[in-house]
């Protein structure tokens, strides 16, 4: 006769069973946990990765355009829709060493400019400018000035003087009274309008006044496109239109896939942003105190303009301060008092 033999679970035994479904369901979790967290981290490497990869600079931040001027195709190819010339014309050009050091420090900020001298021994200052500069025209001047007459060493003859251009890249609206988004100026006579000497010229790019998207012919609109710029569809779009557009389109992603560039480019923007920040506190400051001033001068001395005439001293006198500028230094851009520099800045 066969006996079965039936196996008695105890209490014990449903325990261990128990613990080791818990320790299982434990155990799926933290792998499924860890899978999540995997995916996650890569999902994050791909996204930042595809930032980085996605990631162009502006051409309209001043480091990024003077990278791009250290390029000799990029430089001979600009350089020649100044001129209006062909670039095979351009033998070679030189890249010279300007005022501004190239320091990128947050506590100074100066406007970084581009010094290049052709083989004729002709000079071009480049200047990218974003905001709206005030003495912009007194700024322009003076430097091409200082390139011109920095040409001559003690005892040297005039005949050695060589034509210079100041060009400035403006993206903001210099001239709002018409539509020319390219401007040359030089030295006329004003009654027969002869010109007195092309040895000075200055050149003003305009890049908010570009027209759309219309094919002028004019090698130097398609550069300021190409300074206008934002993405690399733009980009890519531009560069097919020209060899020398397109070589600034390879020395454009190359200076954005530089680590050391980037946080060169990134540490300018942030500068000027915060630079412009603070300007524009200083000017809305200056409208609230001017208003009260203009009023208070307005009613002591009967003056319809006295609100006005507040707001605009205050607006000033608080914006070169936000530029550094020294009480002294106020106080002869204003034509008014210590006293009258105090009680704004207080």
């Amino acid at each position: 006769m066969n006996e079965t033999t039936k196996t008695i679970k105890t209490p014990q035994d449903e325990i261990q069973k128990t613990e080791k479904s818990r320790s299982k369901i434990q155990t799926t979790r933290k792998v499924q946990g860890e899978i999540q967290t995997t995916q996650k981290a890569q999902s994050e490497n791909n996204q930042n990765q595809t930032a980085k990869d996605d990631f162009i600079m502006r051409p309209t931040v001043d480091v990024c355009f003077a990278g791009l001027m250290e390029n000799p195709k990029v430089r001979k190819g600009f350089c020649a829709a100044i001129l209006r010339i062909s670039p095979e014309s351009i033998r070679d050009t030189e890249l010279l060493q300007t005022h501004l050091q190239r320091d990128y420090a947050d506590e100074k900020l100066g406007i970084l400019d581009v010094r290049v001298r052709l083989l004729d021994g002709l000079q071009i200052n480049m200047e990218m400018q974003v905001k709206y500069f005030e003495f912009w025209d007194e700024r322009a001047l003076f430097y091409l000035c200082k390139m011109f007459a920095e040409q001559l060493r003690a005892g040297e003859p005039y005949e050695k003087l060589r034509k210079c251009i100041h060009v400035s890249i403006l993206d903001f609206i210099h001239f709002p009274e018409d539509t020319e988004c390219y401007r040359t100026i030089g030295l006329l006579d004003k009654k027969t309008n002869a010109v007195y000497s092309d040895k000075l010229e200055l050149q003003i790019l305009e890049l908010k006044k570009l027209p759309g998207e219309v094919r002028t012919g004019d090698e130097i609109v398609n550069w300021m496109r190409f300074f206008k710029g934002k993405s690399k569809e733009e980009f890519e779009r531009m560069a097919k239109t020209s060899e020398y557009l397109g070589e600034a389109y390879e020395a454009l992603r190359k200076l954005s896939a530089d680590d050391q560039k980037r946080l060169e480019y990134e540490a300018r923007e942030k500068a000027l942003k915060d630079y412009n920040t603070q300007i524009g506190s200083a000017e809305r400051r200056g409208e609230k105190r001017g208003e009260k001033r203009g009023e208070k001068r307005g009613e002591k001395r009967g003056e319809k303009r006295g609100i006005k005439k507040g707001i605009h001293l205050t607006k000033r006198v608080l914006s070169l301060q936000a530029q550094g500028k020294s009480e002294q230094e106020i106080i002869a851009e204003c034509g008014i008092t210590a006293e009258e520099v105090r009680e704004i800045l207080a």
